[in-house]
């Protein structure tokens, strides 16, 4: 399974902050707000992944991740001319997915929960044996605002709505998709909205019309933050702060993710903590990499 970060957008809710870097590349806390959806993808155990982003903010994401082998990935690189949509990162990568699904983060997402791990890696073991595409609804109070999937009988979809006036549920889809190799088919052939965009829930309406669109409810013991503004920005960032502080385990660390999966192995990690050596980020992935009580490729996040 390939993995796309949609790392695009002018930000410009955060004017002036991202008049000149881009918004997934501002801090949450102690870390890039990108390497969160990257640590989404890695614990899903997708390694092959494509970053998305503006002809002005490619190269700045390329400079900061490289080539992804620190992580044990490999990335590559893709210009979203203009914002056109969410459903348009699927049809500027759909050479590099080729025939395999995919899985398809938005670069501004933040997950954190215990048992994360095994519903990412759920999702992706549905979609690669069954096809069909997976999504993941969370609880909010203002469901007008995101598209909302209303749910029967556990996982199955009846109902998908680009901001609704009147919500079937109080279930945003949070910008995590899973797919089968149609998807970019399937972005090809929709036409844009009456604001202009390829929109992501149409994709995943054709999904649902051919019975093929399920879905996981989060639990309230999930936190989803969707950082599009200066408060949900300060949000974030506390949210990590006091979890961080309170369990003493980053949350988006892609280093350690990788460590946990078997991407990476110890002396690898050590190389990772090096270039951070002087900084909190470096210490902990060298305690982490002498910690005898965690072993690497055991999957344990």
């Amino acid at each position: 399974m390939k993995g796309i970060i949609l790392a695009g957008g002018s930000g410009t809710r955060l004017h002036p902050i991202t008049k000149v870097v881009s918004k997934q590349l501002q801090t949450i806390y102690n870390k890039p707000m990108i390497y969160y959806p990257l640590t989404t993808l890695i614990l899903a155990r997708i390694r092959e992944i494509m970053i998305i982003s503006t002809p002005e903010d490619t190269p700045r994401f390329r400079e900061q991740l490289g080539d992804g082998s620190q992580f044990g990935c490999n990335f590559e690189y893709a210009v979203q001319p203009e914002p056109k949509g969410l459903a348009q990162a699927l049809t500027i990568s759909s050479e590099f997915v080729g025939d395999e699904p995919c899985c398809l983060i938005l670069g501004d997402n933040l997950l954190h929960g215990a048992g994360l791990t095994a519903e990412l890696q759920k999702a992706r073991k549905r979609v690669v044996a069954r096809g069909g595409a997976h999504i993941f609804g969370y609880h909010v109070h203002d469901p007008e605002r995101f598209g909302v999937a209303e749910f029967f009988d556990g996982d199955r979809i009846i109902s998908i709505e680009e901001k609704p006036d009147k919500p079937r549920s109080n279930m945003a889809v949070i910008g995590l998709y899973f797919y089968d190799s149609q998807a970019a088919k399937m972005a090809q052939s929709i036409e844009p909205s009456a604001r202009g965009e390829y929109e992501i829930t149409t994709v995943n309406e054709q999904y649902m019309k051919q019975a093929q669109l399920s879905g996981t409810q989060l639990s309230r013991g999930f936190a989803w933050l969707d950082t599009g503004t200066f408060d949900s920005l300060i949000e974030a960032a506390n949210y990590v702060r006091i979890t961080e502080k309170l369990t003493n385990l980053m949350i988006g660390c892609p280093e350690e993710a990788a460590y946990r999966m078997g991407f990476i192995d110890r002396d690898q990690l050590l190389q990772a903590a090096e270039h951070s050596d002087k900084s909190p980020y470096g210490e902990y992935l060298r305690n982490l990499a002498n910690d005898t009580h965690v072993t690497p490729g055991d999957g344990h996040v």
